[in-house]
């Protein structure tokens, strides 16, 4: 708290997840707050569109909205060409407790041509996920950029019938890519992409 108010700024942004007790000893302070918990990509479009306004830069954060809008609308296009049914997949956020993907992800997934087959945002057991019988495991584990270990999902004993662990379709998307709520999403659909969809490649943005 010393270092945040040293720096005596003038507003303080702060994403979930964070900590409560943090939080109520920023309100005490003479520091305006701004809580962000965006759940869908529309929610992040949302979020873009209040903090290019807050700094100023209310055209540039318009721009970047249609950016991603086009790019994710690119992708969506290719994994409709591709012509096959869509990828269970089963995206990971945390370990223990085991807890899925946010519901932006969900979308992301969608966007790639796969389907996600828990529900997201949520505390998941391991039955549940074998009860799903996702096709494709991604684990991004939050703020473990690209460490996720994928070898645990193999030995986890409910999944060895799963079809991504008897076909080896575990794959690893470094975290900053699925979990932050803004432009990065668009490399993480691409990501998404091309395991998906492994022939394909996104068209590259000019």
């Amino acid at each position: 708290m010393d270092e945040i108010l040293k720096l005596q700024p003038t507003l303080v942004i702060g994403s979930v997840p964070y900590k409560q007790e943090t939080v109520a000893k920023l309100l005490e302070q003479p520091v305006n707050f701004l809580a962000m918990n965006p759940r869908t990509i529309a929610d992040v479009y949302a979020d873009i569109r209040l903090l290019a306004s807050i700094v100023g830069h209310a055209a540039e954060g318009e721009r970047t909205i249609r950016a991603m809008r086009v790019e994710f609308a690119k992708i969506q296009e290719m994994a409709s060409q591709a012509k096959r049914g869509a990828v269970r997949v089963y995206c990971e956020a945390w370990p223990n407790p085991r807890i899925s993907s946010p519901p932006w992800v969900a979308e992301l997934v969608k966007i790639a041509g796969g389907k996600m087959v828990v529900p997201a945002g949520e505390k998941v057991s391991d039955e549940q996920v074998a009860a799903a019988q996702p096709e494709a495991i991604v684990l991004a584990w939050a703020a473990t950029g690209n460490k996720a270990d994928r070898e645990k999902a193999h030995i986890v004993a409910a999944w060895q019938g799963v079809p991504a662990i008897r076909n080896r379709r575990v794959h690893v998307i470094s975290d900053e890519l699925l979990n932050t709520p803004g432009p990065p999403l668009v490399q993480g659909a691409q990501e998404l992409w091309k395991l998906l969809q492994p022939r394909g490649r996104p068209k590259k943005r000019n």
